[in-house]
């Protein structure tokens, strides 16, 4: 299965065909290799599997790998790419078959052979946390305003984040665009629309081919609530743009988010209309304490979506329409989902566990143990035939059902 850039693309849908076809006495076998610092795989058309790992430090390198479909074992290795100041960043594969990796403050571009064809050190001492590719080619991505291990930026000192299109062969910087406020989450994008969550309202930015332009017509505030803290990525479903707040506190993972909240509204599951800016809000479990780093998935066919406290250790469907909860249960989950559209499969984590559910009623369908030791607060993707992958920042696991 080709799944060439994070969530499976700008809209963040986390939505793949097909399904994993989970029975009755199924079992998951899991392969992993321990490899520290891991981000995501991504993969070519071609069947290429790249994965993307990092060092420590805020002279930290990046490093490709060409990997091995089923055992992960490396096959091919870049050089060690410049980074800087480390936060995940992302890796992507275009149209030509190139790969795209934002790391710390630098982005490159490699052959599938993974040689280094450019290079770019980007405006900001700071990290950039990954990208997205519009429909023209071009690279937007945007610093990260937020507290990372060790470096903690309180709410009242976060300054504005600057967007910066590259150019995608050059990598040359042909845009850039200081917005009205910080902003911790990660980009997404519907055609030429940048969808950026902010510290407290979500903006969008058009690129019209040449520059970028804010839509000062939509600014909807959806930070309304004394406790309530800043919200993470955004998907792009169904005239809507949905994500979770209260990410407080996510550069204090231990290993696990659960325990590590400081957010004392709880949790939200927010839905904001691309048309008129309405904001809505559910509870994902009217806890304190609640925290996410990571987007809900949205399944439009079923009429649910499903959110997360990953600091309580929560985990709920809600109905796309009234929001209204369908089915909730106590489950360490906290990183990016997978849903199979056509089985309605969802992948998700119970701290180093693997648990496949039934997105419309939460039941548990299979589970099996990755072999990391850590909860994953990374990016799964799809396999090629009942099989997936799952990362976390100490091995990469191929999850296989039998």
């Amino acid at each position: 299965m080709s799944w060439r850039y994070e969530d499976g693309g700008a809209q963040r849908r986390q939505t793949v065909p097909g399904g994993l076809h989970v029975e009755p006495g199924s079992q998951l076998s899991v392969t992993s290799r321990v490899c520290p610092a891991v981000t995501m795989v991504v993969g070519s058309p071609e069947g290429a599997l790249y994965l993307l790992r990092h060092t420590a430090g805020d002279g930290a390198v990046a490093i490709v790998e060409r990997i091995d479909p089923v055992t992960l074992e490396p096959l091919a290795t870049s050089a060690d790419l410049p980074a800087g100041p480390v936060w995940p960043g992302g890796m992507g594969v275009a149209d030509d078959g190139s790969l795209h990796v934002v790391f710390g403050n630098h982005a490159h571009r490699l052959s599938p052979d993974l040689e280094v064809l450019a290079s770019r050190t980007l405006p900001r001492e700071r990290p950039y946390n990954s990208f997205v590719t519009l429909p023209d080619g071009h690279l937007v991505t945007k610093d990260f305003g937020g507290s990372r291990p060790g470096v903690v930026v309180a709410a009242d000192e976060r300054e504005p984040c600057e967007l910066v299109v590259l150019e995608p062969d050059t990598l040359d910087v042909v845009a850039t665009l200081v917005l009205p406020e910080a902003s911790i989450a990660r980009l997404s994008g519907d055609g030429a629309d940048v969808y950026v969550v902010g510290d407290t309202s979500l903006l969008r930015v058009r690129w019209t081919g040449s520059v970028l332009e804010i839509d000062d017509d939509f600014r909807p505030v959806y930070r309304s609530l004394e406790g309530q803290t800043f919200g993470w990525d955004c998907v792009i479903a169904g005239d809507h743009a949905w994500f979770l707040d209260n990410g407080d506190g996510s550069e204090q993972f231990s290993g696990s988010l659960r325990g590590h909240g400081v957010s004392t509204a709880p949790l939200h599951l927010v839905r904001v209309s691309l048309r008129s800016g309405e904001v809505a809000m559910h509870e994902v479990d009217g806890k304190a304490g609640g925290l996410v780093a990571n987007p809900p998935v949205v399944d439009t066919d079923r009429g649910v979506v499903v959110g997360y406290d990953s600091g309580n250790g929560v985990i709920a469907g809600f109905d796309v329409d009234t929001l209204e909860v369908r089915w909730r249960r106590d489950q360490d989950h906290a990183s990016h989902l997978l849903l199979y559209a056509g089985t309605g499969e969802l992948v998700t984590g119970d701290h180093a566990d693997v648990v496949v559910l039934d997105v419309t009623s939460g039941d548990e369908l299979a589970r099996a143990d990755t072999g990391s030791g850590m909860q994953s607060v990374l990016f799964p993707a799809p396999g090629l035939d009942r099989d997936f992958y799952v990362c976390s920042f100490l091995a990469v696991a191929r999850v296989q059902v039998e």
